[in-house]
């Protein structure tokens, strides 16, 4: 049994701590907070609740295997998951609306044939095709194994190349997909949302990102009755039921090393922590630089200082009135000018209209009655705004923006406001230590978009959570807690599950 210091307490922290104990490990989980769930956190007011951090759950079969994993009670015995029908409502620039159904690849291209016109559902559905054949050629090396020591097949791209004749030549970013292959403006929106909402650039992002749509498609959007917090909760409770340990309000400074490999932790107040093994899970700068992406292994860190780095702004509504019988869960209202999207976002742009999401959840346990509803906006923005400005100063300039495009979604929007929370990266920075996001692992562009590996570049250092191998996101997350498990009780030789 070996003595296991873990480094947060967020998502995949906590799914690599609850497999480590079951596996018989004594495990124990320092938090600079004073909470769990890392990004997936709660605002409450009024007896209005909120989401602080995702708003819905993709591949729920990853936090599926966690439970059954780490012990008898499934996923669904601990939360309440519900499938959200439609998965998404999508209004352009041009006065366009189209609701697309969930996990309907048919019902898909039928709705944006009867929207957008005869031949928009067949390219589209033309493209998931070539985003399925991405997925299977990538899914197993790029999610669910750690890292090979030679890169170099990841990091040719896995979208398929196109037959001479049908396009001059085959697209190399999701944007050039959008414009060659979709051939229509909106279509071209809505793909280059699913890369926006995760922080990347269409126009630099390659063309592999195409599994980002696939996956939600094909698997589903799901809700979690209660919110996602919901989720942190119900994996929190599920380490403690393995008898792991956690110590909140613990600021890690450091990882002690012994002989060549980790030996344990430095605590700014509490001082030194011996361990036999350590799991980072959170974004240490000093950590990275020093024992994970050290000059040595630049290669493996290049999503580490991006030209963009990007956060989140998000505005919480306490509306009064009840939630009308057809109001959709997730309206994504696409920005006025979505080709030129990502130069706002650059530049920190707080007065430009951007894509905004608005999620408007049919959940009780959210809202004092039902004569009241919760609204959470989200929109991708710099986390560092430019021009000597900061968040604190701009953050409700761009929430009125934010709140011209709800409109769209939620008609008499203004009349019903009792009051709002705007939460922006620097709200994001201070509980969490970070205010940027990190993106899901692709393949392609020579590796550019690889995280580091599962494996730090300490002996007896392992990395789990959004900033490591498979990258950002509440499944990647999962993931990267069952590798990193993996590779401790099975060593290097773990090629992941069959």
């Amino acid at each position: 049994m070996a003595r296991i210091a873990v480094i947060g307490a967020g998502m995949g922290a906590m799914a690599a701590a609850a497999r480590l104990a079951t596996a018989g490990h004594r495990v124990t989980v320092y938090e600079r907070s004073a909470t769990h769930g890392g990004s997936v956190g709660r605002f409450e007011r009024d007896g209005f609740a909120f989401d602080t951090g995702p708003g819905l759950l993709h591949l729920p079969a990853v936090w599926r295997d966690v439970f059954v994993k780490t012990g008898k009670e499934p996923l669904e015995r601990c939360v309440e998951l519900v499938q959200v029908d439609p998965a998404s409502r999508h209004v352009f620039p041009d006065g366009t609306d189209v609701s697309l159904p969930n996990a309907s690849r048919s019902g898909i291209v039928s709705a944006l044939d009867a929207a957008l016109g005869s031949g928009a559902g067949e390219r589209w559905g033309d493209f998931l095709g070539r985003a399925r054949e991405t997925w299977e050629r990538s899914r197993r090396p790029l999610l669910e194994e750690p890292l090979p020591a030679d890169r170099s097949p990841l990091s040719k791209d896995t979208y398929p190349a196109l037959r001479q004749g049908v396009f001059r030549r085959p697209a190399r970013t999701l944007r050039e997909i959008g414009e060659r292959e979709l051939r229509d403006p909106r279509l071209a929106a809505l793909l280059n949302s699913h890369a926006v909402a995760y922080g990347l650039d269409p126009r630099t992002a390659p063309a592999s990102a195409a599994v980002l749509p696939y996956m939600e498609q094909t698997f589903g959007s799901w809700y979690v009755k209660g919110g996602l917090r919901a989720l942190a909760d119900a994996v929190y409770e599920r380490c403690l039921a393995r008898k792991v340990e956690f110590v909140f309000g613990a600021d890690v400074t450091g990882v002690r090393e012994k002989d060549g490999r980790a030996s344990g932790l430095d605590l700014a107040q509490d001082g030194p922590v011996e361990a036999d093994v350590v799991v980072c899970g959170a974004l240490l700068p000093s950590l990275f630089e020093e024992h994970i992406g050290g000059p040595s292994r630049r290669d493996e860190w290049p999503r580490w200082q991006p030209k963009v780095r990007t956060g989140r702004l998000t505005v919480h509504l306490a509306l009064r009135g009840g939630r009308s019988a057809d109001a959709v869960h997730r309206t994504v209202v696409h920005a006025a000018d979505p080709v030129d999207e990502w130069d706002a976002i650059h530049a920190g742009d707080a007065a430009r209209r951007p894509t905004v999401t608005v999620l408007r959840p049919d959940d009780a346990l959210l809202r004092p009655d039902d004569e009241h509803e919760t609204v959470t906006l989200v929109s991708t923005v710099a986390s560092d705004v430019h021009g000597g400005q900061s968040w604190p100063d701009t953050a409700e300039w761009a929430a009125d923006r934010m709140m011209e495009a709800a409109q769209a979604a939620v008609p008499g929007l203004y009349e019903r406001i009792l009051w709002r929370e705007i939460r922006s990266p620097e709200d994001t920075r201070r509980d969490t230590g970070t205010g940027r996001v990190p993106a899901p692992a692709l393949a392609g562009a020579s590796g550019a978009f690889l995280p580091v590996s599962n494996a730090g570049g300490l002996s007896g250092l392992y990395v789990a959570g959004g900033w490591a191998h498979p990258g950002g996101g509440l499944a990647h997350a999962g993931m990267s807690g069952a590798l990193v498990a993996g590779l401790i009780v099975e060593g290097a030789e773990f090629r992941g599950s069959q």
